[in-house]
Formats: structure tokens, C-alpha cells, sequence
């Protein structure tokens, strides 16, 4: 469990009805943050499609994908993603996550990223983790700080959101220094 009624896992093709689901409930509020997206997302189909290339990724070793359910119902109400890993002298990756409107600032985000960090370390070895908000995704930076990242840098024309090139502020968290296992 995460928080009282909600459990993180890994996400599953079963999911795609109710991501569908939950990413069109939230299509316009998150429109700022998201990418443009075409409507074939907001499909169970879309997101059966996107799941599929994720698990393809994740089997590659390159991401490991999470969906956050609510226990009651089995509802997803948000997701976190480890991806981009590295292993060798970098031993890194990225963290993002989601959360429903009608979940958010109950300390998901916050205790999911705990619980990441401490895979990344304890069952991955790496040694860091990084992520980028939106300069003004205040609220995400918030989550960032309190998960112990610090900001090391600002990104011009970082990722390509809501129709343009934005500027991402990058943070980190430092796992542990023991060298690589190479």
C-alpha cells in the first residue's frame, strides 16, 4: 500500500480500459503539463497500445512501469514510471508520475517517489535519479523536494508540451555513492 486506499503496482494490459478512462477525466487539466496528444490515447485501445510498447520496454530493462489503484475498486488514479535506466558508470534514471485530479496533494506522488527511489537503489543499484518539471509546475517541484531531490539546472526548450518547447527545471536525488557494477 502507498496511502490509506490506494496501492502502487506494475501496470498490466488490463489497465488500458481504466487509464483510458481516468487520462480523458483528466484530459484538460493536465493539458498543461502533458504532451499534445491524439484522441486515439484516450481510447482503451490507445492505451492498450501504449501499455504493450511500455512492457516491451520494460522487458529491455529500460523502464519499470507503476499504476497507482484504488484498492476498493481497482480504478487507476495515476502512474509512475522509472525509465531512461542506464547501468555502468551512470547508473541513473528518470522518474515522472501522474495523479488524478481527485487524488492529488494526499501525498501520493510524495510516498510513490519514496518507494521508487528506494527500488532504483535497493533492486536496481543505481546510484541517482533525475526528473523535470515545468518551470512554473510548482506543485510537482514540491513533491520533488520533499522525496529529498535538489534542482541542479534549468533545460531551454526542454520537452515539447502543450503544443511547444518548454523550459524544464531538472532535479536529482542521489541514491548512494558505491561504485557501479559494471
Amino acid at each position: 500500500m502507498i496511502i490509506d486506499g490506494v496501492e502502487m503496482r506494475g501496470v498490466e494490459l488490463g489497465d488500458a480500459a481504466g487509464l483510458a478512462e481516468v487520462f480523458t477525466r483528466n484530459r484538460a487539466h493536465m493539458a498543461h503539463v502533458e504532451p499534445v496528444r491524439p484522441d486515439a490515447f484516450y481510447t482503451e485501445r490507445g492505451q492498450r497500445a501504449r501499455i504493450e510498447g511500455v512492457l516491451a520496454e520494460r522487458d529491455a530493462g529500460r523502464i519499470v512501469p507503476y499504476v497507482f489503484v484504488e484498492k476498493a475498486t481497482g480504478a487507476p488514479v495515476g502512474a509512475m514510471n522509472l525509465g531512461s535506466i542506464t547501468l555502468g558508470p551512470l547508473c541513473s534514471g528518470g522518474v515522472g508520475y501522474w495523479v488524478d485530479r481527485a487524488w492529488q496533494g494526499k501525498g501520493l506522488a510524495s510516498t510513490a517517489l519514496e518507494e521508487v527511489c528506494r527500488i532504483a537503489r535497493d533492486e536496481l543499484g543505481l546510484h541517482r535519479v533525475e526528473a523535470g518539471t515545468l518551470v512554473d509546475n510548482l506543485a510537482s517541484q514540491r513533491v520533488l523536494a520533499k522525496a529529498g531531490f535538489e534542482s541542479y539546472g534549468l533545460a531551454p526548450r526542454y520537452l515539447h508540451i502543450n503544443g511547444a518547447w518548454r523550459d524544464h527545471r531538472l532535479f536529482q536525488r542521489i541514491l548512494h555513492d558505491h561504485p557501479p557494477a559494471l
